[in-house]
């Protein structure tokens, strides 16, 4: 379950992110934390995500949400990358692991099955392409459930 003030977060943060060319990957607020922490995770898309992103992200997130005062009490704010994920979702996540061994899981069955195992060959706008055992599978988008690196 999201924390209640998660969704404003993100409305705030999304164009602070996109302002620091930065792609907003998603929040956490931590309660159980004295004080309460909010990590926020950013992505470079055209890179490494670096220190310096961090920490202009920190800055204007900052003044961004105490300008708002969607969190009223005193809090701490870490922002960071979300490192490696198991899981590809963007663009630069399909190009960077091509050849990779991958698992494509469907939400309800595609040609008798709901997953497969394979090399990642390629990604684009209709179908995500895998070779398993030699031969090429497409499987199209709007049937996947998730990608995930195995």
């Amino acid at each position: 379950m999201t924390h209640p003030p998660i969704p404003k977060i993100l409305e705030l943060a999304t164009p602070v992110a996109a302002d620091l060319g930065l792609e907003l990957v998603g929040a956490v607020f931590q309660t159980n934390q004295r004080p309460p922490v909010l990590r926020v995770d950013i992505r470079n898309p055209d890179g490494d995500t670096s220190l310096d992103n961090c920490e202009a992200m920190s800055r204007a997130l900052e003044a961004a949400l105490d300008a708002s005062d969607v969190i009223p009490d005193a809090y701490v704010l870490e922002i960071s990358s979300p490192g490696l994920s198991e899981t590809l979702t963007s663009d630069r996540d399909f190009v960077a692991f091509k050849g990779f061994s991958v698992t494509v899981t469907t939400a309800e069955p595609y040609k008798g099955q709901t997953s497969w195992n394979g090399q990642l060959v390629s990604r684009d706008e209709t179908h995500v392409k895998l070779s398993c055992k030699g031969r090429i599978l497409s499987v199209p988008r709007e049937a996947i459930a998730s990608v995930r690196l195995d």
